[in-house]
């Protein structure tokens, strides 16, 4: 058979084709097998579980208060006679602040003082001249009485005997008789006299005299008290915040006078959910941030209420701190941050480093010795914003991916990114002298 130059080159065609195909055929064959042999690399941060203290964190918003507020409301209505101190002075327990006019209660504590020491004069007199006196009469009584009594006891018995010898009519010892019955008898009334007047006369006459006294002192007493109701004095130590009155002006007992505050110390109070408040105890750690300040103070929980708050169903809780510069002012809000619990060599990871979080449980990706990011559950304690403990799941010592493990594939292989050094100094900053960009 011969070929004609057309078939010649149609079969040169078909093999030249063939032989590309088997060629890129091979081509892509090898290349899907060294895909399917190299894995990518994906570069991540990891950090290394290690020990450390953490501490659980309660963050809320409270209000401004002062240590101590006393709101000077008069206990009498008077014209105010005189101030002595203005709004923003500093004063001191019992300080004098202001009087009241006073003359008519000036006068009726006088007039009460006088009745007083006349009602202790009477007293006086009662207990040391009028009742020994009249004891003592009644007394002398009763011995005149006594003598009497004696003598006609001594004549009944003498008639009696010469009665008896015939020597004496009956008449006569019959008088005599009688008149021993009546020396009796006034005898009798003279000692039930006295004692009378032992025992209830005297003790009644005391008690007329004392109650007389006691009344007096009453009354001057109660002058006494409104007459200092026209003084109004500080109760507490602190600062003068409001005085709205002017000398002249008609002072209210239904209207503050005066407002002292001791802000020496404030307390910070606010209100929390029941499970915070279960955290708490008095005496905790606090510290207490405000905007304008840069300074964050330091405070201290002292309350944590007992009860519930019946409308919002949270718990009061406050926290004082020490305001020696007066920055901090009632009415102000403060952001508080208090440490609830603190636990010393926890095992902690980073926060970033938690995935599907729920609860007490999560996930994590640790780092194997080939390189690898294998998914880890975990059972996690305490968590702050940057920290989270790690009660079981990890040990001490492994490394988990703390950037990019979210959407990373179980055992991908990893490679651990370096933190970034710190920028270099310009040496030539400052110098004076010209770098090279400058040279040329």
């Amino acid at each position: 058979m011969k070929l004609t130059d057309n078939n010649s080159r149609k079969i040169v065609r078909l093999f030249t084709a063939w032989a590309t195909a088997t060629t890129l055929g091979l081509l892509l064959a090898g290349c899907s097998a060294s895909e399917k042999e190299e894995k990518p690399v994906v570069t991540v941060q990891a950090a290394t579980a290690q020990k450390s203290d953490i501490s659980r964190i309660v963050k809320t918003e409270a209000v401004i208060f002062p240590l101590a507020q006393s709101a000077i409301t008069p206990k009498i209505n008077a014209p105010v006679k005189k101030f002595y101190v203005t709004r923003g002075q500093k004063v001191s327990e019992g300080q004098l602040l202001a009087t009241l006019e006073n003359r008519d209660l000036s006068a009726a504590a006088l007039d009460n003082k006088g009745a007083f020491q006349q009602a202790q004069a009477a007293y006086e007199t009662s207990v040391g001249a009028t009742l020994p006196e009249e004891t003592q009469k009644t007394e002398l009584d009763v011995q005149t009485a006594q003598q009497e009594l004696d003598a006609q006891q001594k004549l009944y018995a003498s008639r009696e005997d010469l009665f008896k010898q015939g020597a004496l009519p009956r008449k006569d010892l019959d008088q005599a008789a009688v008149a021993l019955a009546q020396a009796r008898s006034q005898y009798n009334i003279a000692k039930k006299h006295l004692d009378n007047l032992n025992a209830l006369t005297k003790q009644q006459a005391l008690k007329a005299a004392g109650g007389q006294l006691t009344s007096a002192q009453g009354k001057l007493q109660g002058s006494e008290a409104q007459l200092s109701y026209s003084e109004i004095r500080s109760p507490i130590n602190g600062v003068v915040t409001d005085r709205p009155l002017y000398p002249g002006e008609m002072a209210s007992t239904s209207t503050p006078l005066l407002t002292v505050m001791d802000i020496s110390q404030i307390i910070a109070k606010a209100h929390i959910p029941q499970t915070d408040a279960m955290l708490l105890h008095k005496g905790d750690k606090a510290v207490l941030e405000f905007s304008g300040l840069e300074k964050k103070i330091d405070g201290k929980v002292t309350l944590v209420s007992p009860a519930l708050d019946t409308n919002s169903t949270t718990v009061e809780i406050w926290v004082q701190a020490a305001n020696p510069k007066q920055e901090m002012r009632p009415g102000m809000t403060a952001q508080i941050t208090i440490t609830a619990q603190t636990v010393h060599d926890a095992l902690v990871v980073p926060a970033a480093a938690l995935l599907n979080a729920s609860g007490d449980s999560a996930q994590v990706m640790v780092i194997d010795a080939q390189n690898q990011a294998q998914s880890r559950d975990v059972k996690i304690g305490i968590q702050t914003s940057e920290t989270a403990q790690i009660l079981s799941g990890i040990k001490a010592g492994e490394q988990v991916v703390s950037q990019g493990a979210f959407g990373l594939p179980d055992k991908t292989k990893v490679k651990v990114e370096k933190p970034e050094a710190a920028p270099p100094k310009e040496e030539n900053a400052g110098s004076g002298k010209p770098n090279a960009a400058e040279k040329n």
